[in-house]
């Protein structure tokens, strides 16, 4: 099931984008990998972390509790066999508005908090993460202060 996903996201990226057609699943796909390697970078995928992508999966792309899980399953075990970051972030940047990838930047940022700290390896992919998907500094910054307020940690 994993290789068959992985390929369509290869042949997505491969493919000329005029001539490849709209996939919403493979971009719900690459955000939730996104989402689980923020919540794996300090080896612990603790229940907070797990609702809280859930959470913003169901609220990002209006999925049904069960398709949330699905996906989530789904993005577990694609974070699991795949070692880069590059297939998932190239997608966000091709399929997404500036924008857009930086409400993800923040989604990012949300995951990170959902344990109630930040882990410095959580810190080093937001940065790693905001470059590839070409969010400036002031942006993923202004991001993390959003989440941060809300969280009522300025």
């Amino acid at each position: 099931m994993i290789a068959p996903v992985l390929s369509r996201i290869r042949k997505l990226l491969t493919t000329p984008e005029a001539a490849a057609p709209s996939r919403r699943d493979d971009l719900q796909i690459a955000i939730a990998v996104l989402l689980v390697e923020a919540a794996c970078m300090d080896d612990s995928f603790d229940e907070h972390e797990r609702a809280k992508i859930e959470h913003l999966l169901e609220r990002k792309f209006d999925l049904s509790h069960d398709e949330t899980r699905g996906l989530l399953a789904l993005a577990e075990k694609t974070a699991e066999r795949s070692h880069q970051l590059h297939p998932f972030t190239r997608l966000a940047v091709e399929r997404m508005e500036p924008k857009r990838r930086i409400r993800l930047i923040e989604m990012l940022w949300e995951v990170a908090y959902a344990d109630g700290k930040l882990d410095p390896d959580e810190d080093v992919l937001l940065r790693r993460v905001a470059g590839l998907i070409y969010v400036s500094d002031e942006d993923r910054v202004a991001a993390r202060q959003r989440v941060l307020s809300r969280l009522g940690r300025s």
